[in-house]
């Protein structure tokens, strides 16, 4: 039967009806429409690397044409191939000092199913997920899992990462803490003793429910964890308290360490029980990571020396962007011109704030949502960046990510110039 037009909305799922697509590819796809009209726009907003730019290793990338070369393209083993996920522990056990077993790690393609199935694993329909705002899509995976959510709104003083004290009121309803560090979209980390203090929170919350009941996991995003600048270190909750490992759960995998989005191999790390229902759920889905490209990486990681020099030359030539960008708009700010910025630790992204709610635009509107900063920023200096709120807070309306996977160094001093020439032209409010 054909359905008729007005019909439509009734003849999908309650989910379907009210799901709410990533608010960045909508963006993204709104640039990419000017830029087809002729317009020149520096594009901040995707997570992701110019292959011209940022391009994976090169042994890496030959690993892969000889996989397929040798034909090995039949389905991959549900967990994981064998060959990687010895070569991730062991690159784990040398570099971050994290032991796990081998029946304690899963392989799929990218973070993303790992986090979808980790929250379907770990949450039922109307328990509480708890996390920080702004963080990259935990709104949206509470909302296809029916969870309740609750945000908690960080402050630009803590560099925008949560601390044990704002969690401390809700952490007795919640099933599930979803973290990231570095952090998505901030570019900042945890300190050593602000994750010592939320982990101890976990354990004791979990002393109290006692046996027989459902523990309270954290779900820890790591993805960035290789990328960390001046001085700054990542820290690792169940290095740091050996008894968090029964409720932690870990996401990780190439795709920023390597630049490696579009090859989409991630893993998983947690209890053995935890990672056998993730194994179950992604086999019905078939979330695997492509065999070749999981050889070519197991491969690859084996030899550590030529990962770690990988990764030096790769991390200078990303904080030399960020740096740059960082050092121009601190100068601005300095200079009187209403931006402010936080030194950017770990990741791809630098928060920006541009606090020109209320100041008038040449012809006279007034910039009076984020929503009008962005069109002017688009407008006037050619630069699109993601607003916070894009990262479900409720709050900071004039803080923006920007994110250099895509960005030249060259072009950074174009780019804080048109940016300063576009707010000389705005009039504050009397």
């Amino acid at each position: 039967m054909e359905l008729k037009e007005q019909e439509s909305v009734s003849a999908v799922s309650v989910l379907a009806e009210n799901i709410v697509g990533s608010e960045i590819i909508k963006l993204s796809a709104e640039i990419s429409e000017k830029v087809r009209g002729g317009s020149r726009i520096y594009n901040f907003t995707i997570g992701d690397f110019d292959p011209k730019i940022y391009p994976i290793p090169d042994t890496l990338k030959k690993e892969i044409i000889q996989a397929y070369i040798d034909d090995e393209t039949n389905y991959p083993a549900a967990e994981g191939m064998d060959l990687l996920r010895k070569s991730v522990l062991e690159l784990l056990r040398k570099r971050d000092g994290i032991h796990f077993g081998e029946k304690e790690i899963l392989i799929a393609s990218g973070a993303r199913p790992i986090i979808y199935t980790i929250f379907r694993v770990l949450v039922d329909p109307g328990e509480v997920v708890l996390f920080p705002c702004p963080s990259w899509n935990n709104n949206h995976y509470s909302y296809l899992n029916q969870a309740r959510i609750q945000r908690i709104e960080t402050k630009a003083a803590n560099n925008f990462m949560p601390v044990a004290s704002d969690i401390r009121q809700h952490i007795k309803e919640a099933t599930l803490i979803a973290l990231c560090s570095p952090q998505n979209p901030t570019g900042t980390a945890f300190s050593k003793s602000g994750l010592v203090e939320i982990c101890d929170l976990i354990l004791e919350e979990n002393r109290r429910r006692g046996d027989g009941v459902k523990p309270l996991y954290l779900m820890y995003d790591q993805i960035y964890r290789e990328l960390v600048y001046d001085g700054t270190q990542h820290y690792d909750p169940v290095v740091l308290r050996s008894e968090m490992k029964p409720y932690t759960v870990y996401v990780d995998g190439i795709s920023k360490s390597l630049a490696a989005t579009g090859v989409r191999v991630g893993w998983c790390l947690g209890p053995e029980f935890i990672i056998s229902k993730i194994k179950s759920l992604l086999n019905h889905v078939g979330a695997w990571a492509p065999k070749p490209e999981q050889i070519a990486t197991a491969r690859y990681l084996g030899d550590v020396d030529d990962y770690s020099d990988f990764l030096d030359n790769r991390k200078a030539a990303l904080r030399k962007v960020l740096r740059a960008l960082y050092d121009g708009f601190e100068s601005l700010g300095k200079g009187g011109l209403p931006v402010g910025v936080i030194p950017p630790q770990g990741g791809i992204y630098l928060c920006v704030n541009i606090p020109v709610l209320g100041w008038k635009r040449q012809g006279g509107d007034i910039i009076s949502s984020t929503a009008g900063i962005l069109e002017f920023l688009l407008d006037e200096a050619g630069i699109a960046m993601v607003p916070f709120y894009a990262f479900g807070t409720l709050e900071h309306p004039t803080w923006f990510r920007l994110s250099v996977g895509t960005c030249k160094f060259e072009e950074i001093e174009q780019v804080l110039q048109q940016f300063r020439k576009a707010v000389e032209t705005l009039v504050p409010p009397k």
